[in-house]
């Protein structure tokens, strides 16, 4: 029988492994430093971007606002009225949380919507921020709005084709945005 020299067959090899996982976390915690700020200016001007896309009446933004834990920007026009509010929001879909953001006009109908962030399936709920036409249906809807899987009635959208968790997740986002306006104005259609 051989004899185990336990130094050379495990304490070093356990010693090994342990200063490797070091090194490598000491990497990956510097990676992380030095792209953190790069990251979060890149996340500062997708959201701007998305301001602009969903409420393109406005030709500028107030800083972030806050009001009964609502988060919103008010948009203004060259004579500095405000044109409409903008509110990021999130909801639950199939594959994880999905970031948007919606411009809501001051007649508190919708102007825009625009997915910041979301990951669904490829090919079926991907399709809610890759298909225009999804999200242009929410575009002068107001109210409580429904989810349709096939011919939407006045006050709904056509789900997606195989993403009907998807559909209603950024459907949710809508009108939570759309209530947000009513908390933000006082009422509903307080334009």
């Amino acid at each position: 029988m051989k004899k185990t020299n336990i130094l050379k067959d495990v304490v070093i090899p356990v010693f090994s492994l342990f200063l490797i996982c070091i090194v490598f976390t000491l990497l990956l915690g510097l990676t992380n430093k030095a792209t953190a700020e790069k990251i979060k200016a890149l996340s500062l001007q997708a959201e701007a971007e998305a301001r602009t896309k969903v409420l393109d009446t406005a030709k500028s933004f107030s800083e972030e606002k806050e009001k009964d834990g609502i988060v919103y920007y008010e948009g203004y026009d060259d004579s500095g009225e405000i044109v409409g509010y903008i509110f990021p929001e999130e909801s639950k879909g199939y594959g994880g949380t999905i970031y948007m953001t919606v411009g809501i006009n001051v007649d508190g109908t919708v102007h825009g919507v625009e997915i910041t962030e979301l990951s669904e399936t490829a090919g079926l709920g991907m399709n809610a921020k890759n298909q225009p036409w999804f999200l242009e249906q929410f575009k002068d809807m107001g109210g409580k709005i429904g989810v349709a899987k096939n011919n939407p009635a006045e006050g709904e959208i056509q789900a997606l084709t195989g993403a009907t968790i998807t559909s209603k997740a950024v459907t949710l986002g809508v009108n939570t945005a759309i209530e947000s306006f009513n908390t933000v104005t006082g009422g509903e259609n307080n334009g």
